[in-house]
Order: structure tokens, then sequence, then C-alpha cells
């Protein structure tokens, strides 16, 4: 006669033979967007400012780190990983970077104060990948809106090209993280 397993307890007798049957022994390496400090303060121009979520173009939208390759083709490495959800990890950089590097109130989407925001910033990146040439490209508009009766509307381009000091993935997000600090830069002085 056959012994009847209930599930439950066949579901939790597979769940470490599954797990152990994912682990490949090859990890991901994951990489923070951490520009540097700011060697010097510019003045506040912009006062309290809400930092919109980055948009990206779809190459770019996942964890995987984005390479050209010798063809021209872009490609991704699935053991190469950005730390945070590529936006929303831009955005939270270029909030601190701003608020560094001129002592404006710049804070990632959604605003969590009281006091509402002076400005409303947006970001579109066009491109944004590592070059097969050494190099870090990150180029786009950025769009500053007033939210209050005071100001007007900006809208500026940047294209900013960063040198990759290695050809690992450390280098490039190194890169990355130094354009961001010069995009966030060119944001706060007005640019």
């Amino acid at each position: 006669m056959p012994v009847k397993i209930p599930r439950l307890m066949l579901c939790a007798a597979l769940v470490p033979v599954l797990a152990a049957c994912s682990l490949t022994g090859k990890e991901s390496a994951m990489f923070l967007i951490d520009p540097p400090t700011q060697a010097d303060t510019l003045p506040n121009r912009l006062g309290r400012i809400e930092v919109r979520e980055v948009t990206l173009p779809q190459y770019a939208t996942g964890q995987e780190i984005v390479r050209q390759g010798a063809d021209g083709a872009l490609r991704s490495d699935p053991a190469t990983l950005w730390a945070d959800e590529p936006a929303r990890g831009l955005a939270r950089a270029l909030a601190r970077q701003i608020s560094e590097a001129s002592g404006a109130t710049a804070v990632a989407a959604p605003w969590p104060l009281t006091t509402p925001p002076d400005r409303r910033l947006e970001v579109r990146v066009d491109r944004i990948f590592a070059g097969r040439d050494g190099r870090f490209y990150l180029t786009g508009q950025y769009f500053i809106a007033p939210l209050t009766e005071e100001g007007r509307d900006i809208v500026r381009r940047f294209d900013l090209v960063e040198p990759i000091a290695g050809p690992d993935a450390a280098g490039v997000a190194a890169a990355q993280s130094r354009a961001v600090q010069a995009l966030a830069r060119q944001i706060a002085q007005l640019k």
C-alpha cells in the first residue's frame, strides 16, 4: 500500500533541495552608484527640489551593468549588477550630490516633508553605458520646473563622458559615479 505524504511536508522537504540546485557557485557582484565627495560648495540656487525618478533607455532599466562590445552591440552581464534599481539609484545619488554640492534640500521622490518643494527635477537619459573605447557615456536632458509663482522652467542637455580606469565592472561603476557627480554639479549651477 503506497504511503501518502501530506503536500505541506513534501513542499517543506523540497525547499532546501531546490535552493541548493539554484546555487551555481558563481555569485553576482553588486556595485553602488557612489559619487565621490564634492570638493567645493556651490551657491544654493535650487532651494527645496524634488528629484523625480530618472527615465532611462530600455537597455539600462535592468540591474545588469551594460557594456558596449567590440561589434558595437550593448550587452549586459548577469554576474555584474547595480546594487539598487538603476532609475531609483540614480535619482537618490543625484539628490544626495545636489545637496552636498550646493546646500539645497534635494530629495528623491516622493517628497516626504510637510513644506512642499520649490522646484521639481526630471532627468531623461538618452545614453548610459560603458563604451568599447574605455569611456563611460551619460547623455540626455534635465528639466527643472518651479512649483511656486517664482522662477522659470529650465531645460538643459547634458553630454558627459568619463574615462573607465579598467576593464572590470568596478571601473565602470566608478566612471558612472563620477558622471553622476558632474551632472549634479551642472544641475546645481543651473547650467
